[in-house]
């Protein structure tokens, strides 16, 4: 029935399913996986299904002349599509999805080069060097966090600096942003620094991995 109704409804063409390759989901008696013993013995059908569809951005912005039409910037592919016989408790057996999703990023070079300069340590107040491009909208607000290499989000940051209010230097191709000592952990290790926009609400620029 859903395979007809994906030929006929064009909201259903673009999406997509896994292989069937697990039993009919329905009808099963209660904490059981023999299908329904009732009166109305029910044929057993794949009721439960997952379908998806991607609507990439280059889709939108194609028509604008942003993107070329086949640029795919989001990609899915499934892992694995199964059911779970040992639940009981629903007539129904659950059925679920693993996916892998991929993103390109929307530009090829940073909006923000940056990097530290000299050598790191907790004894001294540090300097980060970094340079925008043209174009890029810079905020009052903007601020270049320090983070382990192992950070996950941009909360993860172990100290920051704002980029306006702790700028010592500043010319047509770089600025100078610094960190005071107090704020440099002494356990040392291994860090980046990345530059958050407040306008753009995301890292812009990412540095290489250096020692403290």
């Amino acid at each position: 029935q859903l395979n007809m109704a994906k030929k006929k409804e064009a909201f259903l063409k673009e999406f997509k399913e896994g292989p069937l390759q697990f039993k009919p989901t329905y009808k099963f008696d209660l904490y059981s996986e023999v299908y329904d013993t009732s009166e109305k013995k029910r044929k057993p059908a794949w009721t439960d299904r997952i379908l998806w569809k991607v609507k990439n951005l280059s889709e939108v912005a194609s028509k604008e002349g942003e993107f070329p039409e086949e640029e795919n910037l989001i990609s899915v592919t499934l892992n694995n599509y199964v059911s779970h016989m040992s639940y009981g408790i629903s007539d129904h057996k659950p059925v679920t999805g693993t996916f892998k999703l991929e993103m390109k990023p929307l530009v090829s070079v940073p909006l923000v080069m940056l990097s530290p300069e000299g050598e790191w340590s907790a004894e001294h107040d540090v300097l980060i060097r970094y340079s925008a491009v043209p174009e890029f909208p810079s905020s009052a607000w903007d601020w270049i966090g320090l983070f382990q290499v192992t950070f996950r989000h941009v909360n993860d940051y172990v100290t920051y600096a704002w980029v306006e209010d702790d700028e010592i230097s500043s010319n047509k191709d770089s600025k100078q942003v610094y960190m005071s000592a107090s704020e440099i952990p002494k356990m040392g290790g291994e860090f980046l620094l990345c530059y958050y926009s407040n306008n753009l609400q995301s890292i812009v620029g990412i540095s290489e991995p250096f020692q403290v």
